[in-house]
């Protein structure tokens, strides 16, 4: 049996699990921000300008990030064609009319942001009000939306009916950005109960490309935000008749009660979640641009630790320290790219990124260990043969070596090229990187959270 103390406990626990992820996720942000703002990024390597100037806005990105943690207000945007209601709904939830609205489409021309609290007065909510998706200029809007999008926590998306193809595929762009999305059926008062039911049926069966539905039940919400008003006859005293029309007040308790449950439940994860995808975006932009300028000294830094290998290998003659002396060299190589980079990395960090790198290589460096041990145990054996039988031998010694030491020069050009894509897409890894904690979140994240539909 499930008594209120059990069940106060568990929702204890998962708000403590919730505190604990967020204070990590605001951990990882401010390790980020300083370890990316630094000078001692570049280790030993001078400052390059231009990679400066190229990383500058993914800086400010990463600053933007990690401000929203500390701010804690979460962002929610509306998003719809015209004349759909995106402005009376932003309206209705303030509970006073401050955006402007009107019969003509596209009165809002430029996103619009408003700060609401809601009566509890333990969330802070901003609401942006957006231009429809399908009005004049249609690239710069569709920039717009994309921007918008990825700055906020949390997407409405409006319609007013039947939904058509142009908000179909505009919810399918949405979806993308891995934002939890409410779909809002406004205007409900001008239809019939019987149509009403059935557009709401039509709306749980839309699907995607993979055949997954696109909302559940759960994730739609029927509305009047402005409900048409009402008119009326009036009989005055002296038995005349006026006309006059009542303004029902908005339908708008379900939207409210949705949006304050999921945030009330789900907000900080929400908040932490948004704040480290945008890190994560900018991390990756300044990996992928410090790789891309500085090349040429990665190279350089690669065909040196070839060299290296290829040297260390051919003159040991001591079968298996051939194993650990390459193992070493490639694991300072790696690290080398890294420091070149300006990514942060650990010893044990590079080891598994070896690791991992082997796995992809497969066949190849596999080839390069067996023929390592093969060509290792051959060398020892005639290096002992050739000191105490047949001293012509140490041709065959030095062409043994020569060939190990190709095979494991090689095999080190290899990792040093696969270790650059890793470290491109690897930069934000480790037990506080963005992507562990994300992964964190969304796993811990129960089965009926709007957060769990990230999942796929």
């Amino acid at each position: 049996m499930i008594t209120t103390d059990h069940v106060l406990v568990v929702m204890k626990s998962k708000s403590s699990v919730t505190t604990s992820l967020f204070s990590l996720a605001r951990t990882s942000l401010q390790q980020s921000l300083s370890w990316y703002s630094s000078n001692r990024r570049h280790w030993n390597y001078p400052p390059n300008p231009d990679l400066q100037l190229a990383v500058r806005d993914d800086l400010r990105t990463l600053k933007a990030a990690a401000e929203k943690l500390e701010q804690q207000v979460i962002k929610i945007a509306a998003f719809g064609l015209v004349s759909r209601g995106k402005s009376t709904v932003i309206n209705a939830l303030l509970g006073q009319k401050i955006l402007t609205t009107g019969p003509i489409n596209g009165v809002t021309k430029w996103p619009k942001s408003i700060r609401w609290t809601p009566d509890s007065g333990k969330i802070q909510i901003e609401l942006i009000d957006t231009p429809g998706l399908d009005e004049i200029d249609g690239e710069t809007r569709a920039n717009m939306a994309k921007e918008i999008s990825q700055q906020s926590d949390f997407i409405l998306f409006v319609i007013a009916g039947d939904i058509t193809r142009t908000e179909y595929l505009a919810l399918l762009e949405l979806r993308q950005c891995q934002k939890p999305l409410i779909l809002i059926f406004n205007k409900i008062d001008l239809y019939p109960q019987i149509d009403r039911k059935t557009i709401y049926s039509q709306l749980q069966q839309l699907s995607n490309d993979t055949n997954q539905p696109l909302f559940t039940p759960d994730e739609i919400v029927m509305i009047a935000a402005e409900p048409q008003p009402i008119p009326l006859r009036i009989e005055l005293p002296d038995g005349t008749i006026q006309e006059d029309l009542e303004y029902p007040p908005p339908q708008i308790t379900a939207l409210q009660s949705k949006i304050l449950e999921i945030l009330n439940r789900e907000g900080k994860a929400l908040l932490a979640l948004n704040s480290l995808t945008q890190a994560k975006v900018a991390q990756k932009n300044i990996a992928h641009k410090t790789i891309e300028i500085r090349n040429k000294e990665a190279e350089e830094i690669i065909w040196r630790y070839a060299k290296y290998k290829a040297l260390i290998v051919a003159v040991n003659p001591i079968a298996f320290l051939d194993l650990i002396s390459g193992l070493l060299t490639d694991l300072t190589m790696i690290r080398s790219l890294a420091r070149l980079y300006g990514l942060p990395i650990t010893s044990y960090e590079a080891g598994k990124l070896w690791q991992t790198i082997v796995k992809s290589l497969g066949g190849l460096l596999i080839g390069e260990i067996f023929s390592t041990i093969v060509f290792g145990l051959a060398k020892t054996g005639m290096a002992i043969s050739s000191l105490w039988e047949n001293p012509v031998g140490f041709t065959t010694l030095a062409s043994t070596a020569l060939t190990q030491g190709a095979i494991a020069g090689y095999g080190s050009y290899l990792v040093g090229k696969m270790a650059q894509t890793y470290l491109e897409n690897g930069c934000t890894w480790g037990s506080t990187g963005v992507d562990t904690i994300i992964s964190e979140i969304i796993s811990q994240a129960d089965s009926d959270s709007i957060i769990a539909r990230l999942r796929g």
